[in-house]
């Protein structure tokens, strides 16, 4: 959909869209949502994967992997791309018929709580050992001490594996069904009334925590990694959350060393950088990652089993970001000039050149270093700071962050005397102003990238 008029909406419609039930909504407009205790995640997939790291409730979402969320309007916006008159049109119903029957005008009606309820065991769990066994190749002695635990069973119903998690007293409290069947789209569901600060998990007497996005993942990384298993402490997360590793941290206070075992792909990539900043944040600095040869825990054990397995998906935004980085070469910047240079050049990788340039230069006049040598040194900030899971956003949008920094370092340079703290805090907004820059022409050349694949992927169907 396309607005080429700007249309005035009234306050009653930016209230309307704003209380629209983002459930009913998202449901109509034809998308994935999957039950996760009281909320629902939001299924979407992109060229790195499907991913479930967005819950929704009411007329608000959180997206945990990028720690960000809000209303209706915003997530129309940021996750779906759309413009402030798009989504309003969207949230409204200008353009579409049939949707407005499914949507709830008025803000979500309270409704009680269901309270937690384990689903009912099947008398056996046959369909789940052969499943675990013959298709996952997890490790039957692994599977009999989970089962044993009672923290992973069959369910009677639909005999789906549901792996169950436990609070600090052994009760359950949260619960995950996952089918088991062998072709289609798989089942996935958190039961209603979970407590997502808990999860599937098992907790030795060890320093050692391992962190992993799913229980299979977990039970297939004991499988390839037994001896002494029992010792040590493990935990799935069922996506990317950190509730559940939080709580298990806060509940064993022994727990020293952290191993994030995620995915290796853009999303395990974006969700290991991004828990161990949390962590870090609360205390833990032992945090490390291990990485699998394949995308993942499983996809290595079926290999080794002759099963060919999904590759590694490497996250080329964040790879394409750091060898930028290293082809930043320190130049001389007069900075009297600097405004009409940086608004003068079009390339963003020399943009980002000649703003660390820049603040190597004012840095150093309160440091005893060289500007080369404070380039160097701020250069290796560019990388160690960068967080690929903060990176988000069109090209437009990152051009537009680039912009308004360009302006801030001009109003601070307006003036012709400095002191030491102004130096450092212009040299400070030429850096993010590289860092942002670094993201512009990562983004471009990523976005030209897929352009000409696209575009050959299209001579190539013409020709056939």
């Amino acid at each position: 959909m396309s607005v080429n008029v700007f249309i005035p909406f009234s306050e009653q419609d930016k209230l309307r869209a704003s209380e629209v039930d983002l459930v009913s909504f998202l449901q109509c407009r034809g998308e994935r949502l999957e039950r996760a205790g009281r909320d629902h995640k939001l299924i979407y997939s992109d060229s790195s994967g499907t991913h479930d790291s967005i819950t929704v409730s009411g007329n608000r979402w959180y997206d945990h992997k990028n720690k960000c969320g809000g209303g209706p309007i915003k997530l129309m916006r940021e996750h779906f791309g759309l413009t402030y008159q798009e989504a309003m049109l969207e949230l409204l119903n200008g353009r579409y018929t049939g949707v407005s029957e499914c949507m709830k005008q008025s803000a979500p009606k309270r409704t009680e709580k269901k309270g937690f309820v384990l689903p009912e065991p099947n008398t056996n769990m046959r369909r789940v050992f052969a499943y675990l066994t013959k298709q996952r190749h997890i490790a039957p002695d692994v599977i009999s001490f989970f089962a044993h635990e009672h923290k992973l069973y069959e369910d009677k119903d639909h005999h789906n594996i549901v792996f169950v998690g436990t609070d600090e007293n052994g009760k359950p409290c949260q619960a995950h069904k996952r089918s088991t069947i062998t072709f289609g789209s798989s089942f996935r569901q958190t039961v209603e009334g979970s407590d997502t600060r808990y999860s599937f998990s098992h907790f030795g007497n060890s320093e050692k925590l391992f962190v992993f996005e799913a229980p299979i993942d977990m039970l297939s990384f004991i499988t390839l990694y037994k001896e002494n298993w029992q010792e040590h402490s493990y935990i799935a997360m069922n996506g990317v959350y950190e509730n559940a590793v939080l709580k298990a941290l806060e509940n064993h206070s022994g727990i020293s060393v952290i191993y994030l075992c995620t995915d290796n792909d853009i999303g395990g990539i974006d969700a290991a950088f991004r828990l161990r900043d949390i962590l870090n944040k609360n205390g833990y600095s032992n945090v490390s990652r291990i990485v699998s040869h394949n995308k993942d825990w499983n996809e290595d054990l079926k290999a080794l089993y002759g099963v060919e397995p999904l590759p590694a998906v490497p996250h080329t935004q964040r790879e394409k970001y750091l060898s930028f980085a290293d082809e930043l070469k320190f130049s001389p910047v007069q900075i009297n000039r600097l405004l009409q240079t940086l608004s003068a050049e079009k390339n963003y990788l020399s943009a980002a050149g000649i703003s660390l340039s820049a603040s190597a230069i004012l840095i150093s006049k309160v440091q005893n270093i060289s500007a080369g040598e404070m380039f160097e040194y701020l250069k290796s900030g560019l990388k160690n700071h960068y967080r690929s899971y903060e990176d988000k956003g069109k090209l437009s949008s990152k051009i537009s962050d680039f912009d308004k920094l360009k302006k801030t370092v001009g109003y601070k340079l307006r003036q012709n005397a400095f002191s030491e703290s102004e130096i450092r805090d212009i040299s400070k907004t030429l850096f993010e102003c590289a860092d942002r820059a670094l993201r512009c022409h990562a983004e471009q050349f990523l976005s030209e990238k897929n352009t000409e694949e696209l575009s050959e992927k299209s001579s190539l169907a013409l020709k056939i």
